[in-house]
């Protein structure tokens, strides 16, 4: 008999590609994660991970192994939750993935209340600026900016994020305030890659005007928080979400670019595996993130 936990503690080592990280990610210890990984092993009779000094390479039997796996774990835990929530209030894991900016900002606030309404309900938040693989990361509910490409996956839209361009004070000190769209170009622009890769165009627009600025990033990164911190500390122009130019823009610690034009608003959503859509812990964590939204605490408001 192949110990389910023991199945389970190897796709975490073969998903994280390390017996450290699995180690760490399990609240196990290392030599507890590798004893595990060595029985699967030697109930299956082959060799699932090739194990270096640095690095854990799955042979060709580990990988189906993972890819066969990872599913139908899922599906476990999603009947197995589905199951609890007969019991009464939802309760177990609840693995949630959000951008950085968006976590330290808004789910920080806002979680404290939603452990409060539902005690026997854990939260592992996993705060990341690439957007996570749900199934395959075992994650349970996303929140995701912009259009969702995944069809699979089940969206809620919460709202939308307003933006503005904005710069530094001290940057404009040495610099000529941008006057129109086409004066962006003389003037160091921070934004986010593309999907594809390649640099955005920002599109704005006045009244029934339109303008679309084709851009050279001199420093293109893929943080929003790290965009806002850089264009305070006077690296250049960047358009930034309400939510965390606002402060800054009321105290004076950055100025508005082109206020006359508006900067299209991002939508919000929270996405989950249509395996989740069930659960009693994820409709409860659902429902709680639209009612804060309907509440309005202030992530969507314009300045």
């Amino acid at each position: 008999m192949i110990d389910l936990n023991d199945l389970r503690i190897f796709e975490r080592v073969a998903s994280l590609g390390s017996f450290s990280k699995a180690a760490q990610a399990l609240a196990m210890p290392k030599s507890t994660v590798s004893r595990c990984v060595a029985r699967l092993e030697e109930s299956l009779g082959i060799r699932l991970l090739q194990r270096t000094t640095r690095d854990v390479v799955m042979t060709e039997a580990g990988q189906l192994l993972l890819e066969r796996s990872i599913a139908q774990l899922s599906d476990i835990d999603a009947t197995m939750d589905l199951v609890s929530g007969l019991a009464g209030e939802p309760r177990g894991l609840l693995c949630v993935s959000a951008g950085i900016g968006f976590g330290i900002n808004i789910l920080s606030e806002i979680l404290p209340e939603f452990r409060r309404r539902y005690p026997l309900v854990e939260i592992s938040l996993d705060l990341t600026s690439r957007e996570a693989e749900l199934v395959q990361e075992r994650i349970d509910v996303a929140i995701r900016m912009g259009p969702i490409g995944d069809s699979s996956l089940i969206a809620t839209k919460l709202g939308s994020l307003p933006r503005y361009m904005c710069a530094s004070p001290g940057y404009l000190e040495h610099r000529e305030l941008p006057r129109t769209p086409t004066d962006l170009s003389a003037h160091d622009c921070i934004e986010m890659p593309g999907r594809d890769g390649r640099a955005r165009t920002w599109t704005m627009t006045r009244g029934g005007e339109k303008a679309e600025v084709p851009l050279t990033p001199k420093i293109s990164i893929n943080d929003a928080l790290t965009i806002h911190n850089l264009v305070r500390k006077d690296a250049g122009i960047g358009v930034i979400s309400a939510y965390l130019c606002g402060p800054d823009l009321k105290a004076g610690r950055l100025v508005r670019i082109l206020p006359e034009w508006s900067m299209p608003p991002v939508g919000v959503s929270v996405v989950y595996p249509s395996r989740r859509e069930l659960s009693p812990t994820v409709r409860a964590f659902v429902d709680f993130l639209r009612e804060m939204t309907a509440q309005g605490d202030g992530w969507q408001a314009d300045i």
